[in-house]
This record gives structure tokens, C-alpha cells and sequence, in this order.
């Protein structure tokens, strides 16, 4: 048994990256310089079950039947987020509705209770996911994207629901997840990744202070002001409000690897092997994932990049891999989709 590298087995064309833009973290970084399209999106705030709420961001079509697609955002993502735009633009001319429901914190207004988000926040995907169900005819087919820390948080759900997610989708995709939080935590703390890990701390360490002062006693806002690493902002954000011991205790009780094996729909779990922060030793393998999902891992692509084409390039590959992945899923007799073996003449396999 073994992955897909570079060629996806239900038949879509797998990712190359441009010879113009080589290495991880150019095929990270580059995409956020590209311009994204305006779009018309309509906001909902919804009320949680808790007395907080979410904003919905919904991209509308006329059709009340339309199929639907849920995008799960990652850390410090948006329905701004450059892989949102594009996805959201591929929708618009297959007459598809979208939603992008913001975690808290993520939707531009403070949150009424103190509480985040985080990577595997599954309650949370299953009481969004319900939501968004409520708002749709019964027959609608629903499909979801989870990108990042998104994409973790719904392979966490998709695991836990086994059986009864199909009762609420038809198939999902995680891109670029963290299956095994500890080793992209302490990927991301080394080297150039330091980038990374300061780029989220400009808006997380701003929120978190403002969230310690509206709620006396939630944080301790001299810990938060001298976090400089993810492992220390888990410790002390993180897991202080979600319930968790410490940074050791999330990143392993909240890594989605484990659940790979329950999940009862059809998953696409794509993960360029060159992704700066997510080692490529730490992903799955065949042997630890259920036969409802698909692992995709091209050799190139960044993080939740893809970028293609000539200069200065563009972002519709991921859109058009995700659309055929939806596609296979709703031919499929059943919903069963794509097995996962590598395709006969693949580029590459791994034991």
C-alpha cells in the first residue's frame, strides 16, 4: 500500500510546481503577494450553543438545491484568506453555493466569551457544520474544505463522527493539515520557520491581551506578552482556555493522525512533502488511514500554496484538484470515492 505522489488516483492531474518558483517556502509565501479576486460574500452572525457567536461569510447562488461547500479556514484565516478567494471564485461559475464560517476571534469583532480556537477543536466543526445544516434544504449535498488548522480540526471531527458524518456530508478535504501537531510545532519553532511563527504572533498575541483584559483571570497577560514561540503561546493561550494541561497535552491530544483510521466518508488529505512546517516524516500513511481517504502528497507545493503557471502565476489548481475530488465523490455508487493506492504510473510511492 502506499501514497499518492504527485498523481492523484481518482484521475484529476496532479500538482507540479513552476520552475520559476522552487522551494517550500517560496511556494508558501508567494501566493499571498498574488492578487485575489473582490467577490460578493453575505455575513451572518450566527448564535452559538454557548451564547457566543461565529460569522458566516455565504457565497449565494439563486438556486435553493444548489450543493454547498463549507471551507474551515486556518490559524489567523479568513474569508480573506488568498486559498478562500480562490476557492470561493471557482464555485461562482458552477452555480454552488460557500460558506466560510469564521472560528472566534477570526471574524474582525471580539467574541463575547473567552474562548478561541485551535487544532482540534472538533465540537466546534460539529456545531458549525450543524448550523450550517439548519440553513440548507435537507437533500442539499454539503461537502467540506479544511485548510491548516482547519483542515485539522475537521479530520478530528470527521473521526470522531465515523459513520454518522455522512449524515451531514457527502465527502470532505484537509489541505496542508498538521496531522501530528507536535512535530509541526517544533518544525515551525527552527530555522527560517521562525518567519512563520512571528507572522501569527502579530494578530494572536494582540487578541490574547485584549481577551485577558475583557476576562480577568482567563490568561496571564505577562505570558502572553513574552511568548515568541508557538509552544509557548499554546502554553499559554492555548491550552489554559481550552481545557488542555499544557502545550504538550494539546499537541498530542488534539493531532488528528490518530482518527485518520475512523473516518467513514470519503477524505482527501492533500500535504505537499516540501511544506516548511509540516515535516514530511510526520505524515500518514496508508497502513493508518481508513479506505474512505485518499492521501495526496506531491513532492512540491508549499504550504497551502500550489501555485501554477507562468509568472507571476495563479491559484486554480487547488480549486480545480478539490472540485474533482467532489465530483468523483458524488459519482461514486454510494459515495465511497477514491481508494487509496498511488495510480498505475506514478511518480512516486512510499513504503
Amino acid at each position: 500500500m502506499s501514497e499518492a505522489r504527485g498523481i492523484a488516483t481518482d484521475g484529476a492531474p496532479g500538482y507540479a510546481a513552476p520552475a520559476w518558483l522552487p522551494g517550500g517556502h517560496a511556494q508558501t509565501i508567494w501566493p499571498y503577494f498574488l492578487p485575489r479576486r473582490s467577490i460578493a460574500l453575505r455575513r451572518e452572525r450566527v448564535d452559538t450553543p454557548d451564547g457566543d457567536f461565529w460569522d458566516f461569510d455565504w457565497l449565494d447562488t439563486p438556486a435553493p438545491d444548489a450543493p454547498l461547500l463549507v471551507l474551515f479556514h486556518g490559524l489567523e484565516g479568513s474569508s480573506e484568506s488568498h486559498y478562500a478567494r480562490a476557492l470561493l471564485t471557482a464555485l461562482e461559475p458552477r452555480g454552488w453555493r460557500g460558506v466560510v464560517p469564521h472560528f472566534r476571534s477570526c471574524g474582525g469583532a471580539p467574541n463575547r466569551r473567552p474562548r478561541v480556537y485551535h487544532s482540534g477543536d472538533h465540537e466546534e466543526i460539529g456545531a458549525m457544520l450543524a448550523a450550517v445544516r439548519a440553513r440548507v434544504p435537507p437533500a442539499t449535498t454539503v461537502v467540506a474544505v479544511g485548510v491548516s488548522l482547519g483542515g485539522s480540526a475537521l479530520l478530528n471531527w470527521l473521526g470522531r463522527a465515523g459513520t454518522s458524518a455522512a449524515s451531514t456530508l457527502t465527502a470532505a478535504a484537509a489541505v496542508s493539515a498538521p496531522l501530528d501537531l507536535m512535530a509541526a510545532g517544533i518544525a515551525i519553532g527552527q530555522g527560517l520557520n521562525r518567519l512563520y511563527t512571528w507572522h501569527f504572533l502579530q494578530t494572536l498575541r494582540p487578541k490574547s491581551l485584549e481577551l485577558a483584559r475583557r476576562f480577568p483571570g482567563a490568561l496571564d497577560p505577562a505570558r502572553v506578552r513574552s511568548a515568541r514561540t508557538m509552544w509557548a503561546f499554546d502554553d499559554a493561550v492555548t491550552a489554559p482556555l481550552h481545557g488542555f494541561g499544557g502545550t504538550d497535552d494539546y499537541w498530542t491530544r488534539a493531532s488528528s493522525k490518530p482518527w485518520l483510521a475512523r473516518i467513514a466518508v470519503p477524505t482527501l488529505v492533500l500535504n505537499a512533502r516540501n511544506d516548511p512546517f509540516i515535516p514530511a516524516t510526520s505524515l500518514a500513511r496508508t497502513a493508518e488511514v481508513s479506505p474512505q481517504v485518499l492521501l495526496e502528497q506531491p513532492e512540491h507545493g508549499g504550504h497551502a500554496g500550489f501555485a501554477t503557471g507562468p509568472f507571476p502565476g495563479r491559484l486554480d489548481w487547488l480549486p480545480r484538484r478539490l472540485l474533482a475530488w467532489f465530483d468523483n465523490a458524488a459519482r461514486d455508487d454510494g459515495g465511497h470515492g477514491a481508494p487509496s493506492e498511488n495510480a498505475p504510473g506514478g511518480p512516486g510511492t512510499a513504503a
